[in-house]
């Protein structure tokens, strides 16, 4: 009961990591989008730009934060990692493009979202730059990313910690890590419970 208390724990703590970790990567990606976007490149590309760094951000983050590697399993290879944590987002990538095309082109939500351009000016407006005309099409640009934080994010997290971040468990008789003689799986779990006693 106990084990499964520490378990449970473990994996909110885990959640709590990664949503952590999500609000940086989800700040860098949205940063990163308007930059571009700010500048004149089409949001589907200032979108892309978004996406490639704010993955490497998620990568990063991920395997030091929050994907910890458990030494009692098969030892990550960091590449393969990174690759599937980028092919674990590019399903989040396409999801997200595909709502920003919905926000932008078909529903144009910006012309329900005019307070958004006021709350930019105001925000500006602070330190001195002058205010801007905010068209529906632009508003829907900068609206519709924070809209799709609400589907992207849950998705990524459980692909990226069921697949991209799983280690798998070690052979029966294989050799556990920093031991020189044979022992099994079982034998060190055995011995590290009694040692806890």
């Amino acid at each position: 009961m106990e084990q499964q208390n520490k378990s449970k724990f473990a994996a909110i703590v885990q959640f709590i990591k990664f949503g952590i970790v999500g609000v940086s990567n989800t700040l860098v990606n949205y940063l990163v989008y308007l930059l571009f976007f700010s500048i004149g490149v089409p949001y589907l590309i200032a979108n892309a730009l978004g996406f490639i760094v704010s993955v490497l951000n998620a990568y990063f983050w991920g395997s030091r934060f929050v994907f910890k590697e458990d030494k009692t399993k098969e030892k990550r290879v960091w590449w393969k990692v990174l690759l599937k944590t980028y092919a674990s987002y590019l399903l989040g990538f396409f999801i997200n493009s595909f709502l920003l095309w919905i926000w932008v082109d078909v529903l144009n939500v910006g012309q329900y979202c005019g307070f958004v351009g006021d709350l930019i000016n105001g925000a500006t407006g602070i330190v001195g730059i002058a205010p801007k005309e905010f068209s529906a099409e632009t508003l829907s640009g900068i609206v519709g990313p924070i809209i799709n934080i609400f589907v992207v994010v849950p998705i990524n997290f459980v692909i990226n910690k069921f697949w991209a971040y799983r280690q798998k468990n070690i052979p029966q008789n294989a050799k556990v890590p920093g031991k020189t003689d044979d022992i099994t799986v079982e034998e060190h779990t055995e011995t590290k419970g009694s040692e806890r006693s």
